[in-house]
């Protein structure tokens, strides 16, 4: 049987940009992604936990891709997309 072979997502047009990411059990990061690898695990710099209306400011973090429910880029990319 052949393994399921591709790329991962390119997600180099985020570098260095504000992204809010949602996680599951209800958990919400913000922070600038300063890495990234082909499973779609990220690193933030300088992230902020938000918990109802209350930030915790967390620092270095890096977010397993399979416990991302979805991300919105806060800053405005490269090409208008």
């Amino acid at each position: 049987m052949a393994s399921k072979q591709g790329y991962g997502p390119d997600l180099r047009k985020f570098m260095d940009k504000r992204l809010h990411v949602r996680l599951n059990g209800k958990r919400r990061i913000t922070g600038i992604m300063i890495g990234h690898d082909p499973f779609m695990n990220i690193v933030l710099d300088q992230a902020v936990e938000h918990i109802g209306k209350e930030t915790n400011p967390i620092g270095k973090v890096m977010v397993r891709g399979n416990s991302m429910i979805l991300w919105e880029c806060l800053d405005k990319l490269p090409g208008g997309l």
